[in-house]
């Protein structure tokens, strides 16, 4: 690419006409913690979603950032934007912020706009630092704020930048001009990125948990989610079994939410903290990956709620996925020897915590027995049979465990 080229997709400093596309919001996908995995559902160009605005993912900005650090190393001229080809299929231009330069060196910032997403990455200013070396092609580096890999089961080396394997080819790309500049004069490049903040934002990620520390990883697979998008949270409860089992959990707990895992981390002391995966509303997606991965137990850890509509079948646990079916809690309560009236006005709850009120108001204790053990059964059968599955229900408030079944066993499932 010669000069002229780099001037069409780099606009300087010192003008140009119409303004980049605002980089707008979106909730991260595509490796560990600040999101994990694949994006899914994403149209050919960032877009509207319900009043929502979307964006780029950190990946996007770090090889944009890189595209401007090369481009000012290259040229001597700063740049106040770039384009950048992104994977979801079409082109993005790109704001750059405090371009920098020294004696063999460049930088430049992209900062990632989370719009309408609740994003901790929001505002993080993506940083890029291009320098000469000594070693022939690319070497990626990550700087402050980006994690490092201390587990195996990311996809990533041990001991290396947790930057996922898309933003490092985009982020290659990006400095391919100058890695071929370098080339021809027995040298290599340095790209160095960095996200200052970044550890104080990974605190509130699954990053801990996964093994990557000291900063947020470097994600996405499109270059484009969407604002309010679950499919990282479901990317990073999919791997976060992987996590486990690649680190030689073969008993894992899948719990509903944060009071539930503590509540069963109570419970089994012994289990190391990798086996605990807060699934959330992902219970088919965690149950499926567990049973592809060849784990032969799993215990699911919930409230009386979330359990209620596992034990009617559903795995999307979330609001939106359907409700709870009094019917089928009047007729657990009935087989725990609930009356008449009882049963009926069990039919009549309003939710399924009103129901847990009104049996343990009975000293109908067996009802939580009952739908621990449907709960378990329609997981156990989600396995196709090869997962053996036990449910706890806790009560919400003083961590009590209220009742529990079980389907299938680990010896069974091994034969």
């Amino acid at each position: 690419m010669g000069r002229g080229e780099r001037r069409r997709l780099c606009r300087r400093s010192e003008g140009g006409d119409a303004p980049p596309q605002t980089m707008t919001g979106l909730r991260e996908a595509g490796g560990a913690g600040n999101a994990a995995a694949d994006e899914e559902g994403y149209s050919p160009a960032p877009r509207r979603r319900r009043g929502l605005r979307s964006g780029f993912t950190t990946g996007a900005c770090a090889a944009a950032a890189t595209r401007a650090a090369c481009t000012h190393l290259l040229d001597g001229e700063p740049v106040e934007e770039v384009t950048i080809p992104l994977p979801a299929g079409f082109d993005q231009r790109f704001a750059v912020e405090d371009p920098r330069t020294g004696d063999g060196w460049a930088s430049a910032v992209v900062v990632k706009d989370a719009g309408d997403d609740p994003d901790v990455t929001h505002g993080a200013r993506v940083t890029a630092t291009v320098a000469w070396s000594r070693d022939p092609g690319l070497d990626l580096r990550g700087g402050e704020g980006v994690g490092t890999v201390t587990l195996p089961g990311l996809g990533l080396d041990v001991g290396g930048p947790a930057i996922n394997s898309v933003p490092r080819r985009m982020i290659g790309e990006a400095a391919a001009e100058a890695v071929a500049a370098a080339a021809g004069r027995g040298r290599g490049v340095t790209v160095t990125v960095s996200v200052p903040g970044g550890e104080e934002m990974a605190r509130r990620t699954m990053n801990p948990r996964l093994g990557v520390l000291g900063g947020i990883s470097i994600l996405g697979t499109t270059g484009v989610v969407h604002a309010w998008s679950t499919a990282s949270w479901r990317a990073s409860v999919v791997q976060a079994v992987g996590v486990a089992v690649a680190n030689g959990a073969d008993h894992l707990v899948l719990s509903t939410g944060g009071r539930s895992e503590g509540y069963a981390k109570r419970r089994l002391p012994g289990l190391p903290e990798v086996a605990f995966v807060e699934m959330g509303e992902f219970a088919g997606h965690a149950l499926d990956r567990a049973h592809e991965l060849g784990v032969r137990r799993v215990t699911l850890a919930g409230m009386v709620g979330k359990l209620a509509k596992l034990a009617q079948g559903q795995f999307q646990l979330h609001v939106a996925g359907g409700g709870v079916d009094p019917v089928l809690l009047a007729g657990l309560a009935e087989r725990a020897g609930a009356d008449a009236a009882l049963a009926e006005r069990v039919r009549g709850a309003n939710t399924a915590r009103h129901a847990q009120e009104m049996v343990l108001a009975a000293g109908v204790r067996g009802f939580f027995d009952e739908l621990c053990a449907a709960a378990a059964e329609c997981c156990h059968r989600r396995t196709a049979g090869a997962v053996a599955v036990e449910a706890w229900c806790f009560d919400p408030d003083s961590g009590e465990l209220l009742g529990s079944g079980r389907a299938g066993t680990p010896a069974e499932v091994e034969t």
